[in-house]
């Protein structure tokens, strides 16, 4: 459960720091923007001037794998989720994504694959 998982003091801590740099007008960069959770990541910069690009490959080829429609549903989840505001509005919005996933064929292939020890072949359905 995502909004259970992400502490209300780290979300807190996340918002004022964001708050204090943009009502002071202070700029933030790289590493105290990923310390603070302005960022999730923080690349020190390559020869060819594109560390940014590189790490974002690096995750989209992670994410390539993984099943459409729960990206989707985790997004949506996480999404709304922080906009519901309370902890039980946002476990109601992640339950309503979970269960957009459960009647999918990506689940039950989901489900084969790993008790095939395979990797899953998602279509996004």
């Amino acid at each position: 459960m995502m909004a259970s998982l992400v502490s209300e003091s780290a979300i807190l801590k996340a918002v004022v720091s964001t708050q204090s740099t943009g009502f002071t007008g202070r700029d933030v960069y790289g590493e105290e923007a990923e310390k603070i959770g302005l960022v999730n990541y923080c690349v020190e910069q390559n020869g060819d001037g594109n560390a940014a690009f590189v790490k974002s490959m690096e995750i989209a080829t992670l994410l390539q794998d993984r099943g459409p429609v729960a990206l989707r549903m985790a997004k949506k989840a996480i999404t709304e989720g922080f906009e519901a505001g309370p902890v039980r509005a946002g476990l109601e919005v992640e339950h309503e994504a979970y269960m957009g996933v459960i009647p999918t064929t990506d689940r039950i292939e989901a489900l084969m694959a790993f008790r095939e020890k395979r990797k899953p072949n998602f279509k996004g359905e």
